[in-house]
Formats: structure tokens, sequence, C-alpha cells
């Protein structure tokens, strides 16, 4: 996957070039674009002007940092006083660099941007050192550069870490992260009763996805691989009954014609069409339809795009919300951001062709022109039916108001099941079946939409009203008359996945792996999982109890993509010393709690020889974490690091980390970004200049920026390991005799784990 990426950072270095591909031939101009949007009369009177200048300056750059970390104040701190402060000192192609700000409407000043760009920012020697820091920072997953915009929607979800969660079009992953920092407030909790499911129709972007998720070590996350107009319903154990999977909550950030991202998409300028809104109108409706009905009652679905187009926005909600009958109402978002400017909905828009022709209604629309533009696309017609939908409520953000990009935002609230849930046939249950009759219309709608329900055990008897035919059907449809979305047949496709395999509680692997770390009595070994049937099990994973729950019943009609933490991985070395599998540092914060030896604390101090040196002797540790390796046998440990409250100089957030007890020697096996990480936050300079990292690395070690950003990326794709992630910061060696390397087994890396 990575390769892949290294090759768009390769041909966006020679479009910024100016390459024959290059974006500098693009004319920031489109006349059609701006004819149009000035009818709508989207932007207030007056504005017009600057709105237009917005569009064409580049986007600022934006960070956030991952909130739910017990060390996010260690990130915040470390930005203000190391990195910041330098920057708004800068003056680059005759411009001042100001100060970053942290965004006002985002909670903790958790989420910053600074007038820079990200061009600015890459290509600037003066700012080596930060592009480093966020390029370091962000695969170890403790900040995300996002846009923000972006980060509107899961605010507005207001989860909670119960909550069930599907985010439906969900690929690159930028807002699915911030999902699961949510569910995570509390870091003591390893395992939060909600979860996340992750979805994306784009095979190949849900290997970005994964990456994304994987950068935040979580049990409560699975990637699916479906199209979302057609994502079937998922069944579960409840009380030792089957029931439905409803979700408190639903991110419907759907594709769109993304005229919002002009700044920092620049083909959009010449690619910009009518065409795209009107083609993408009838998805989207699909979309947010099969979101619906998989909603809770009483939960909440906030649906956006990054398009500025009422066809793509408000048509849609308009068009859900008569559908919906009341079952659905838009939420008054309007004091929950404060400080985010933006502006309400529209309730009369137009449409255009592409050869400029208007329509203000459904009527004037030729019949030649029915295939492409349709019913939904208008304002309801009835003044009083268009007031009740309060379409004000939705949130439309424009560039110039804040120095974001643009976008579309609506929070909707379910108080009852859609209408035609009741109105279509009733599913007969089977007699082994235990859900409850409004449970069933919700399967019906799968089976509309080409689901496979022969494992459920469930009997259908499709009943059509008396005196129904098909051309009365059809003709209710064109009408407007409310009814499921129009069938589409599911379908599955890309690469084989490893099967998911649920360890039993007696499984021998718990022998050695119960004594050797002195697993506590509650640790959750049915929550332990593999991926392969036959064989020795190289990796253990785990997820939530919940998500077990998914995957056990809903696995011959889902796509699993991954899911789970890597917590253990097998080493032949380990064996010998009483367990064949060591402790994975992904899975760390996971699985410490339920750990009661092996465990060695440490001081600050030892986490700079850890983390600066290859194989350090036992006696380069303190007298107190020496006293306690030496007690120890070799094998697989956890570094433990607990703050003192009454040293504030020290990190205020626990650090733990993986090792190895060598004969005697210990290393630390954490991935390289993480060691800069942790060493950020104990004051210890990483900045790699050209010579290496503070000192002359071995000959014919490539030079530059390049080859640091590659190197970054290329390591978080790695699996953490002996060999793998090793960084001798300085040149001190440490035990060459007697090594404490475990070897890891299987050289080829699974799938997508």
């Amino acid at each position: 996957m990575f390769y892949g990426l290294l090759i768009l950072s390769n041909l966006c270095r020679r479009r910024d070039s100016g390459g024959k591909t290059g974006y500098a031939d693009i004319v920031k101009e489109n006349k059609l674009f701006e004819h149009y949007y000035k009818e709508q009369g989207l932007v207030p009177e007056g504005e017009f002007e600057q709105f237009m200048d917005a569009m064409r300056e580049p986007l600022p750059a934006t960070i956030r940092i991952t909130g739910y970390k017990s060390h996010a104040k260690e990130i915040l701190h470390c930005l203000k006083e190391k990195y910041f402060k330098d920057i708004q000192e800068l003056e680059i192609d005759g411009q001042m660099m100001e100060a970053p700000q942290a965004l006002s409407w985002y909670p903790d000043e958790q989420a910053w941007h600074t007038n820079m760009s990200r061009k600015i920012i890459r290509k600037s020697p003066l700012l080596e050192k930060f592009h480093q820091f966020l390029v370091s920072e962000t695969e170890s997953g403790n900040i995300s550069r996002q846009e923000a915009v972006s980060m509107i929607p899961p605010l507005l979800l207001k989860i909670e870490p119960h909550h069930k969660i599907l985010d439906m079009c969900a690929a690159p992953g930028s807002k699915t992260a911030q999902l699961i920092e949510m569910l995570h407030a509390d870091m003591d909790v390893p395992f939060p009763e909600g979860f996340v499911i992750a979805n994306d129709v784009d095979n190949k972007r849900c290997y970005l996805l994964v990456h994304q998720a994987k950068r935040l070590n979580s049990p409560c996350i699975m990637v699916v691989n479906h199209d979302a107009s057609c994502i079937p319903t998922l069944q579960i154990d409840s009380d030792g009954k089957k029931d439905i999977l409803f979700y408190d909550r639903i991110l419907c950030d759907v594709p769109c014609s993304g005229d919002g991202t002009m700044r920092k998409n620049i083909d959009v300028w010449k690619k910009w069409t009518t065409s795209n809104s009107l083609h993408l109108h009838g998805l989207q409706l699909r979309i947010a339809v099969r979101g619906v009905e998989q909603l809770a009652v009483g939960g909440r679905m906030v649906y956006s795009t990054c398009s500025l187009n009422p066809i793509e926005d408000e048509a849609v909600i308009a068009a859900l919300l008569e559908k919906s009958e009341g079952a659905l109402e838009l939420a008054d978002s309007s004091a929950d951001l404060p400080g985010l400017k933006w502006m309400p909905g529209v309730t009369s828009w137009k449409l255009m062709t592409k050869d400029g022709q208007w329509f203000s209604d459904w009527s004037e629309v030729p019949s030649s022109r029915h295939t492409q533009i349709r019913p939904t696309m208008f304002p309801p017609k009835d003044a009083e039916k268009l007031a009740a939908l309060h379409l004000e409520r939705c949130m439309r953000i424009l560039p110039h108001h804040q120095n974001t990009g643009g976008f579309f935002v609506a929070v909707l609230v379910k108080k009852a099941p859609m209408p035609w849930n009741k109105r279509y046939p009733k599913v007969l249950p089977h007699k082994h079946t235990h859900l409850t009759d409004d449970r069933y219309l919700y399967v019906l709608l799968d089976v509309v939409n080409g689901a496979d329900f022969s494992l459920v055990g469930l009997s259908f008897e499709p009943a059509v009203p008396k005196g129904a035919s098909v051309a009365q059907e059809a003709s209710a449809k064109q009408e407007g008359m409310c009814g499921p979305p129009p069938s589409k047949k599911m379908r599955l496709f890309g690469y084989k996945e490893d099967p998911f395999v649920f360890l039993t509680e007696d499984d021998p692997v718990f022998n050695t792996i119960q004594s050797f770390y002195d697993l506590s009595g509650d640790f959750p070994k049915l929550n332990v999982l593999t991926r392969t049937h036959e064989g020795k099990k190289r990796h253990l994973y785990m997820v939530s109890k919940e998500l077990r729950n998914v995957l056990l019943n809903n696995s011959e009609r889902m796509k699993v993509i991954n899911t789970g933490v890597k917590v253990w991985s097998r080493n032949s070395d380990g064996e010998e010393f009483g367990c064949a599998f060591r402790l994975a540092q992904e899975g760390i914060y996971t699985l410490q709690p339920y750990i009661r030896s092996r465990i060695i604390r440490v001081s600050v101090e030892d986490i700079k020889v850890l983390l600066t040196q290859e194989n350090p002797f036992l006696s380069k540790l303190e007298d107190d974490a020496h006293a306690q390796a030496k007690k120890m046998g070799m094998g697989s440990i956890v570094l433990k690091y607990i703050p003192n409250a009454n040293n504030p100089a020290e990190p205020q957030c626990p650090i733990q980390l993986c090792g190895w007890r060598g004969k005697t020697s210990i290393r630390a096996f954490v991935p390289r970004n993480e060691r800069f990480h942790y060493l950020r936050m104990l004051g210890v300079e990483v900045f790699r200049d050209k010579q290496g990292l503070g000192q002359k690395r071995g000959d014919g070690e490539k030079e530059g920026k390049e080859q640091v950003e590659d190197e970054v990326e290329k390591d978080a794709e790695e699996e953490e390991g002996a060999g793998d992630n090793e960084t001798e910061l300085d040149l001190e060696n440490g035990d060459q005799n007697g090594s404490s390397k475990p070897k890891t087994e299987g050289g080829n890396k699974e799938t997508s784990s």
C-alpha cells in the first residue's frame, strides 16, 4: 500500500516542480462556477469577491492532536514551546509567518492552523524540523494532518464510549480516527463498550483506511468493504436471542463533486461542471436512506459533503426528510460548536445543466431530461411543508469566513422507524427465530437490496397490496411516495482476506502465555483471534466483546478487511525462555492491564537509554530498574513509566514499552516513529540533518528530506520487532554477546494485519 503512496508523493513533487502535469498550468478560473454560485445566492451580498479570492488561495495547514491519549497535553506543550515559537519569527518568500492559532471551535486546543500552506511546510529548509515532526508524529498516531472542516462531523455526532458507530464512506480515514479517539475518551478502559465499523466501497482505499485506523491501536475498530447504498444489516446476539444491530451514531460523509476543496485540489477548477452534482444526487440520497434505516431510534446521523452545491446538500436532506414522514428531524446544532462561523441552509435553489439552462421546478424539465434530472433535486413546492423541514438548521461553511475549505453538514435525529418499514410486506418469522416483528421489517430491506439471509433461518412471504400492479407501484414512486431505495445487488470484490479465527478458552496456546505473563483471571480469552485455520499461529489479536459478537454472527454476509489490535507475535527464541509469544507494542496499552508479571518500572533516564541505544547492558539502567531486571528471566517484558506528580518537569503521563530481557542486555522493541515521539516528550532532540540524526551514519545512506520521509513511511508499514524498527540514535554499542534479539517467525507479512 505504501509503495503506492510514495509513487503518488513523487507525482505530487513533479507537479509542484512545474512538470508537464504540473498544477502550475491550471488557471484558477471557471466562469461557469462563478455564474452558478452567484445565481444560487449562497454567499452573503457583497462578499462574493472575497469568497472567490479565498478559493484561489492555498489552504492553510491544520493539525489535530490525538485527544484520547493521556499524553495529548505533552504533545501540545511540545508544539507550543518547541515549534510554534520558531515559526512565528520566520519570513518565507517575503511573507512573515503568523503564529499558529488554535481553532476556536475545537475543544481543548486540540486542533491548530497556520497561514503556511502544506507546500511551504514541505519545501522550506527553515521548517525542516517542523516537517519531520509532523511526518513522524502522524505515523505514530499522535497527530493527524487533517483539513479543519473535515473535523466538524465527528464533533457533531456527540459520541460517547458506549456508542455503536457506523462510518459509511470512511476512506481515507481522518474522520474515522476521530471517532475512535472519542470512544477511548478514558484511556484506563482498554475495551470501551462501543465500536466503530468503518466501511468503504473501494477495496484499495480500504487499505488506506486500515493504515489510518491502525495508528490508534484500538481493539474497537472494524474495516469492511461494501457499497454503502446497500450495506447489509448485521445481526448480533442479545440476551441469548438473535437481534438486528442498529447504530447509535452514523457518519454519512458521501461521495460528492468536491467543489469545496478547490483550495487543495486544484484540478477541480478545470473539471467543475454542474453535471457532477446531477450525477451524484441519486447515489447520495440512496446512501443517506440506507443510513437512516440502520440508525437506532433516538440515534444521530450526520450527513456531510465537501461540496457547496444545494443539489448535493439541501436537496438530499429535504428528500430524506420528506420520505421519512416525520420519522427524522433536523437537529439544531447552532450552539454545539461555539466559535465556528457558518451559513444557515437555504430553502430555495435552482438547477442548471452544463449548457447553462436553468430550471426552478420539476414541471419545467422536459421529458427528454427526466433520466438526468429528478424531482428530488428541487425544493418542496408546499411552503408550509418546506418550513416544517427547518432546512435552515443545515450548516454551510464558506472558505472566506474562517480561512477554511468549503463544507456542508446536517445533523439528523431519528424519532421513529422509517415509514416504509411499516407499509411494506411483513416477514414471516421462522419458528426458531426470536426477532421482534418490527425488526423483521428491517431484514426485508436487505432482501430487497440483494442480501442473502438464508443463513439467518428466516423465511419470507412477499405480500402485495390487493389490486396493486407493477405499473401502479412505478407510478407511486414517480409521484414521490415513500418506499425503500431501488434494489442494487451487493458485490464483493477485491483481495481475498485471511479468515478471522477466535481462540477457545482452553486453546493450548494460552498455557504458556498464562503462566509466563501471569494474566489476571478476568483476561478475556474469548476476545483473542488469529488469521489462520491451519499451522502455527504467527500473531494474536484482540477485539472488544461487542465486535466479537458482530464478527461471529455476520462472517458470511460481511466482507471484513481488518479488525482488532495485535497483542502477541510468535518468535523462535522465546519458547526456550518459557513462552513462544512476545508482546507487540501496538497492543500494549490494551493488554498491559491484565499482565501481572514481566513488568519493569523504569525512570525517564532509563527510557532515554533504552530508546537511544540498540542493546544497552543491564548496568546502563538506573539502580532500581537494574535490580528489577536482574531478578527477571530472559524473554519479553513490559517497560513501564509511572509519572511523578511531584516532578512536573518530567512527563505527566504513563508510558508503556515492549522490551526484551537478554542475557546481559535489555532492549526496547518500539517502532521508529514512536521512539521519536517518546524522546521528544523527554526533551531529546531527534531532528535528522543531512548527516543523519545528530551524528554521521554509515556510508552510502541517502541524504535529505525525501529519504527521511521514505524511511518514516516505510517503517509504519513494517512489523515492529527485531531488526525492523531498530534505530541506533547514538553510536554506543550494547551487548554484542548473548544478544537479546528474538527472531520473529514468518518473513511474509499478513495481507492486512
